[in-house]
């Protein structure tokens, strides 16, 4: 625990509700599957650690965090949870089609007593809506992730993706048909992992 909270600089009641959040991803997995099996033994690394990390990379001025595709809500519903101790200003948003996993979301968010807004829809249902910050972890491709977040984010939105190995094909891929910047992160829980930041997306031909 001391290492956690040291080393990203969580506060102990944040750590607390990280530990309940645990608990119940170990006990809801016996009922649903919400992550892969195979995770389950190093989950504090795997999905906890692996989100925590994102935070480093969110503008200080973000009032806004829309996560896609949340799952079992990681990086989605840990960052709500470290928001409300450190940014209770940055409102979170996650969603999930998936009726099963939006119930387990809900179920987090009553046990840890987190500010965190769950829609239970597909992404692209999300109309009339801009986000200073939007995250997605293992959804789909780069270049899919674009189509979902260009309506989304706003003018000067960031994209924060966490990516694996194949990052740079993904990357190539997306350029036919986007324009963008990003930076290349590695990852801190995975060797060939990396974490994109994307910002000024557009759309080729467009201005």
């Amino acid at each position: 625990m001391k290492k956690i909270c040291d080393t990203y600089n969580v506060s102990r009641e944040t750590f607390s509700k990280l530990e309940i959040y645990h608990k119940s991803l170990l006990e809801w997995q016996n009922r649903f599957n919400l992550v892969s099996k195979n995770s389950l033994d190093d989950a504090w690394n795997r999905h906890f650690i692996d989100s925590i990390q994102l935070v480093r990379y969110i503008p200080e001025n973000a009032n806004s965090l829309l996560d896609m595709g949340s799952g079992a809500g990681f990086p989605g519903m840990v960052l709500a949870i470290l928001f409300s101790d450190k940014t209770p200003y940055l409102k979170t948003t996650l969603v999930e089609s998936i009726n099963k996993k939006t119930l387990y979301l809900n179920h987090v968010k009553e046990i840890t007593s987190t500010n965190v807004e769950i829609i239970n829809g597909r992404v692209e249902q999300i109309k009339n809506r801009k986000f200073d910050v939007l995250t997605s972890r293992a959804m789909t491709s780069l270049s899919d992730l674009f189509g979902y977040a260009y309506p989304l984010l706003n003018p000067k939105g960031l994209c924060i993706f966490p990516k694996g190995k194949s990052w740079h094909e993904e990357v190539d891929i997306a350029k036919n048909n986007w324009n963008f910047n990003f930076k290349v992160f590695d990852s801190e829980t995975s060797e060939e992992g990396k974490i994109l930041l994307i910002n000024n997306l557009a759309l080729r031909g467009k201005k």
